[in-house]
């Protein structure tokens, strides 16, 4: 019966998910992290590794920090979001593509392009998500949203099942190594980005104003003047301001964690392909499970509560992680932050439309997911000091990854702590 109510348009953009989710899981979860460690940066301290990846996911942070909040505030009042979401998509399949060509040893050439793949990749979810309006009523704005996020968890999924089953059996491919096939599952990915996301750029319809055509500059100035202008009506509401720094901490410690999993599993020594599919466990778990958290967390109270819940076990992930030893430890956090991944994403969101003006529900919004766009700049960059300091204290490689990690625990402290703060002065609007 709910499937009698999506739509052509619905589910061509709900798609984009699927294809851009591939990036998420085979680059940014696992190939890429373990390609730098084995192949790319051959022979360097596993704690050097480390910290060259978190590094190099802080400057990305910074990077759509600065340029985030412009795309986005452009995307309210631009009729162009198809076109710089083209414009993205392209670039950062192409980029993803082009790993294939990084030779051994050459790190700094394979973080380039995964730091520009990586910025489009965050950059076009803003022009995405800003067609949600243009695809789906007011009545099913939820489900048409949702309907994206699971196609994204099982679409990523597929992909990297596929692509761990190449790099398991290359010869099945008619691939020489394992190394060849992670080459080829980079390009895998930008064709795969490419193919799924013809059926929005196909059957999606922009919503065209009547305004008159403006150039670049115009545009860019009226996306600073908004974004002036939405600052301010957020700083008039406490509970609203400190949601959002909530929200930035603890949702920084969740995406470090996606990104920088799979290089402490390989830091500890935990064994390869053990690692890769306690990965692919959580895409699979997280697919039913974003969709359940809807069904057991109701109304505004519910959703609070939800978040806390998620927020504590995150909490136990970040302790646990740092004192694991074995794959099957590895098996257990990877199940626990499926069940929990999709769904502080979601009552984030649900949460903080209980809290905001509805009638600038736009605009707020807008701020809302800028702010999750510049997130993951303090917890790598937290893994990659915190490892090195250990590391020149005179401390084992192993147990300064394990510090490096137990770092990230201080986000869901400071997130969980603030989020507590946000409710003391909390209003509801109708």
């Amino acid at each position: 019966m709910v499937l009698n109510r999506i739509n052509k348009e619905n589910l061509s953009w709900a798609f984009y998910d699927w294809a851009n989710s591939a990036y998420a899981t085979t680059v940014l979860a696992v190939f890429f992290p373990l390609f730098l460690n084995e192949y790319w940066s051959s022979g360097a301290d596993t704690t050097v590794t480390t910290a060259r990846l978190g590094t190099a996911n802080s400057l990305i942070g910074v990077i759509l920090m600065i340029t985030a909040p412009v795309m986005g505030a452009m995307s309210d009042i631009s009729d162009s979001k198809k076109k710089y979401l083209f414009y993205t998509t392209i670039l950062g399949a192409v980029f993803t593509a082009s790993l294939y060509l990084v030779g051994k040893g050459n790190w700094i050439f394979a973080l380039t392009l995964y730091a520009v793949s990586s910025v489009c990749f965050s950059s076009g979810i803003i022009f995405y998500d800003s067609l949600l309006n243009s695809v789906a009523k007011k009545d099913k704005l939820n489900f048409v949203s949702s309907l994206g996020y699971s196609l994204g968890y099982l679409g990523g999924g597929l992909l990297l099942s596929l692509n761990i089953l190449m790099t398991l059996k290359p010869a099945l491919f008619g691939l020489n190594s394992g190394e060849e096939a992670v080459k080829y599952s980079f390009v895998s990915v930008g064709l795969w980005w490419i193919i799924f996301s013809i059926p929005l750029f196909k059957n999606v319809k922009e919503e065209i104003s009547s305004k008159e055509f403006e150039n670049f500059s115009n545009r860019l100035k009226k996306s600073i003047l908004q974004i002036i202008e939405t600052f301010k009506h957020i700083k008039e509401i406490k509970s609203i301001y400190l949601f959002l720094i909530a929200y930035w901490l603890y949702i920084d410690g969740v995406d470090t964690i996606i990104r920088m999993a799979m290089d402490f599993g390989i830091s500890i020594r935990l064994e390869r392909n053990s690692l890769i599919t306690a990965l692919l466990l959580t895409q699979f778990v997280g697919f039913p499970a974003a969709l359940f958290t809807g069904i057991i967390f109701k109304g505004k109270s519910g959703a609070r509560n939800g978040i806390y819940f998620t927020i504590f076990i995150y909490f136990l992930v970040s302790i646990f992680g740092a004192l694991m030893s074995t794959e099957y430890h590895f098996y257990i956090l990877a199940a626990a932050v499926g069940l929990v991944q999709g769904g502080i994403q979601a009552l984030s969101r649900s949460y903080f439309a209980y809290i905001i003006p509805k009638d600038k529900a736009g605009e707020f919004f807008g701020f809302y997911n800028m702010v999750g766009k510049f997130a993951v700049i303090l917890g790598p960059l937290f893994i990659a000091v915190t490892g090195l300091t250990l590391r020149n204290m005179g401390y084992s490689a192993d147990m300064s990854s394990r510090g490096g990690i137990l770092s990230v625990s201080v986000f869901f402290i400071l997130g969980g702590i603030v989020f507590y703060m946000s409710g003391k002065d909390e209003q509801e609007y109708s």
